[in-house]
Parts: C-alpha cells; sequence; structure tokens
C-alpha cells in the first residue's frame, strides 16, 4: 500500500547518497587539501635532495681516484666525514693506504722547455768549474792523476 509517508521515505533515499556525507571533513576543507598536497611535494624534495646529496658525494670519490663500488673502498666512502674535495678525498685515501700515491707526469713538451731553458740558463751563468790543469799540477801522485782523468771523463770532458 502506498501512503503519504512511504512517498516521502523513498524520496528521501533516492536523494540520499552515504557517500556525500561519510567524507572527513579534511578533504572538503580547501586549506588542509593543499596542506597535505604541499606536504607530499616536500616529503618528495627531501627525498630528491637526499639522492643529489648521495650522488655528488660518489662523484667526489670518483674524481679522487676512488671506486665507490670497491669492496676495499666501501668502508673508506661510508665512514669519510671530512672536505668533499678531490684532492683532500686523494690524500686521506693515500693516508689509509687504500690508493697508491700519484706520481705527476710532466707534459713532454713541457718537460723539453724546462730542460732547455736550464741548458741556456746554465750557459750564461755556468761557472768556470774546476781547472783540470791546475788540479793536474797540484796532484802529488800518480794515483791523483789517474783519478781527475777518470772524474773528467765521466763528466765528459777529454783532457787527452
Amino acid at each position: 500500500m502506498w501512503t503519504k509517508e512511504s512517498a516521502i521515505m523513498s524520496n528521501f533515499e533516492d536523494d540520499f547518497n552515504e557517500d556525500d556525507y561519510d567524507q572527513p571533513t579534511s578533504e572538503t576543507n580547501p586549506v588542509r587539501a593543499r596542506m597535505k598536497q604541499l606536504e607530499k611535494e616536500a616529503k618528495e624534495l627531501r627525498k630528491q635532495v637526499a639522492e643529489f646529496s648521495a650522488t655528488q658525494r660518489e662523484l667526489a670519490f670518483v674524481k679522487a681516484g676512488i671506486d665507490p663500488a670497491s669492496p676495499q673502498a666501501k668502508y673508506f666512502v661510508k665512514g669519510y666525514d671530512g672536505d668533499l674535495n678531490p684532492e683532500a678525498i686523494r690524500q686521506a685515501a693515500e693516508e689509509a693506504q687504500l690508493i697508491t700515491p700519484q706520481t705527476v707526469q710532466e707534459d713532454p713538451d713541457q718537460a723539453a722547455w724546462k730542460q732547455s731553458n736550464r741548458i741556456a740558463a746554465g750557459a750564461e751563468t755556468a761557472s768556470e768549474g774546476p781547472s783540470w790543469v791546475k788540479r793536474i799540477r797540484d796532484a802529488a801522485s800518480a794515483e791523483e792523476i789517474s783519478d781527475i782523468f777518470a772524474e773528467a771523463q765521466a763528466q765528459g770532458v777529454n783532457l787527452g
């Protein structure tokens, strides 16, 4: 049977949607929704900063000549708390005997120029050196004279 009350109830049930009324107030509050969005973005940015810092640290060790994936270097990389420039890392690794000291290899052209400059400077400021004749005259024995000849020959001087 259809009554006026049943008609009102059926209209009420048709218009009522539980999802509209069960939502928490935070989703309907635009300020809280924006705060949640900003918190999520901040969390993502913190994660990216941490990844960047780890990558930057690893790059500093690679530039210093240390393989961070090496089993020998893992503890050093993890425990290092000094300056992150390659020179400081390299020096600390040498002190820890993780790597051998690097020898500075000079450019061959630069070495040749330095040598020619030394020769040119030596030609201008060369001392007279030992007077071979004077040393031979002052020699007291034949053995001393032969030593002087051997020394001159070792230096590329021909006294003969």
